[in-house]
């Protein structure tokens, strides 16, 4: 039946209304799955869930997130995203609020939040198409900002964006977090800032080890992920309609709000915020409506990246997607999955 389904689903033949019933009965299907009986079933699950992230890489299926989302043409971004192209959650503080005053609103928070100032080295991890990196290096022109992106595409973008707005204090590294060292030599940072990265990462000790080191003392990390209230857990492949997993998340992780603070050996909690999760639905319904109103602009685009006989399939999965994560963040009235920051420090001694 799901295989029929889909079948019409790809033909571009379903409503979306049914789409997004859909999505619904799959979400109430996760909750049911997760709740492993009760408190203390799913506290001993969790337990089992940290331990086992720390015999893992860092991040996993790295080359298929980098195909799934960031090798698609920048232009597909150009008519989906805001003027910054921020790829995660946006902040609309006022009803009649645009995607592009949502994005300015959640910069503004990340930097009361991260204490940005000038003349801070100031390190971005998974910087996607550089709407922060951008965004700090013209507001702190006095400070040096490195963004990590795994994507030459990106890369590409950012710097010609650097450019156009004589920008000079910018560098990206295109670079696989499990790799990447900063430059031999070079000072340590004041701030490493992370928007929607941890997601795509496995063993959290590992990678907080890691950045404690590239932190002064003192240092700050601040790091933005979507979450699950209660319930961590890996996007794996095991049915058939295991979608997301397959064809947008491969290798990725559901955080709950908690998870992070498991993982303090090298980094202290001093600030955990949470963002109601019907600002991401917001972002996500809006991006849909730029994709749906840029059809025509679009659908050669996709052509380009899929081929001929996939286009009218990926553009419905593309949609697919952003209804999905419309439905995800807005079930429950945001109160379920949401937004969480975290700012951690590296201890002065």
């Amino acid at each position: 039946v799901y295989c029929s389904v889909l079948k019409m689903v790809e033909m571009n033949l379903v409503p979306d209304f049914i789409i997004r019933r859909g999505a619904r009965l799959l979400l109430q299907t996760r909750i049911d799955i997760e709740n492993k009986g009760g408190v203390e079933g799913t506290q001993a699950w969790f337990m089992k869930f940290v331990e086992g992230l720390k015999k893992r890489n860092i991040a996993e299926f790295t080359v298929a997130a980098n195909e799934q989302h960031y090798e698609v043409p920048t232009e597909f971004y150009d008519y989906v995203l805001g003027k910054n192209h921020k790829y995660s959650c946006a902040l609309f503080q006022k009803p009649n609020s645009t995607l592009d005053d949502a994005e300015e609103a959640m910069f503004e928070s990340y930097c009361t939040k991260a204490q940005l100032k000038n003349n801070q080295k100031i390190l971005e991890l998974g910087c996607g198409w550089g709407s922060l990196s951008l965004w700090m290096a013209k507001k702190f022109p006095g400070s040096q900002v490195t963004g990590v992106s795994n994507s030459k595409s990106q890369k590409d973008h950012i710097m010609a964006q650097a450019a156009a707005l004589g920008i000079s204090n910018l560098s990206i590294v295109t670079a696989d977090i499990n790799d990447f060292q900063p430059a031999q030599g070079s000072e340590a940072f004041d701030r490493v800032v992370s928007i929607e990265m941890f997601e795509h990462m496995k063993n959290y000790k590992e990678l907080m080890l890691r950045i404690s080191s590239w932190l002064k003392p003192g240092g700050l990390l601040f790091v933005h992920i979507f979450v699950h209230k209660t319930f961590a857990y890996h996007f794996e492949i095991q049915n058939e309609d295991d979608w997301m997993a397959k064809y947008f998340f491969s290798g990725g992780t559901m955080p709950s709000a908690h998870l992070l603070l498991y993982f303090q050996e090298h980094l202290q909690i001093v600030n955990h915020w949470s963002v109601n999760g019907t600002h991401y639905a917001k972002t996500s319904d809006a991006w849909l409506a730029n994709m749906d109103k840029h059809k025509k602009e679009i659908m050669p685009v996709i052509e380009k990246t899929y081929g001929a006989h996939q286009k009218t399939k990926w553009f419905v999965y593309w949609r697919l997607f952003f209804i999905s994560v419309s439905e995800l963040f807005g079930w429950d009235k945001g109160n379920e999955w949401h937004v969480c920051l975290y700012l951690f420090e590296k201890p002065a001694k």
